[in-house]
């Protein structure tokens, strides 16, 4: 039974410390994702790549948390995999939104009195999903931080101690 308790401190403080760079190769990119009316093919193109890198990141970074999570908490870390699998999920929807954009930027322009409702439709869904995207990885966040709190913190700071 200690060596158990023993292999999941060892087991938890290696995924912890993978999560920790994780963390901090995702905050370098720093994707913002607010929506920018720039009216070119090339931003657009760079945007798109540019979130590409982070969603990439983003999930390898909320794997290693499901994985810390699913040592101590089955049914949780269940949870947190279905909020991962919606984050993809809503990622390819923005990059599929941005591409469109991509292809028409002057449909991004918010002043343009002669747009078109297509135009207008694009932008609206373009910054609904980047919304539901940043919410979505605020969700995720929050729910890691309480989770952590509640059931990871105290095994960590245990290991650190000995």
């Amino acid at each position: 039974m200690i060596e158990d308790l023993e292999k999941l401190k060892k087991t938890a403080k290696e995924y912890s410390n993978n999560l920790a760079n994780l963390g901090k190769e995702l905050s370098e990119i720093q994707f913002n994702y607010k929506v920018i009316e720039n009216v070119t093919e090339q931003y657009w193109q760079k945007r798109i790549g540019e979130f590409k890198k982070y969603s990439e990141k983003g999930t390898e970074y909320y794997t290693q948390a499901h994985a810390l999570m699913n040592l101590v908490d089955k049914e949780q870390s269940g949870l947190f995999l279905l909020s991962i699998s919606k984050f993809r999920q809503m990622g390819l929807k923005l990059i599929t939104n941005m591409e469109d954009v991509k292809q028409n930027p002057s449909s991004i322009k918010s002043k343009d009195k002669q747009q078109s409702k297509w135009s207008k439709e694009l932008r609206e869904k373009l910054i609904e999903t980047s919304n539901a995207c940043l919410h979505q990885e605020m969700d995720m966040n929050k729910f890691f931080r309480e989770f952590y709190e509640k059931h990871l913190k105290n095994i960590l700071e245990e290991n650190e101690t000995k």
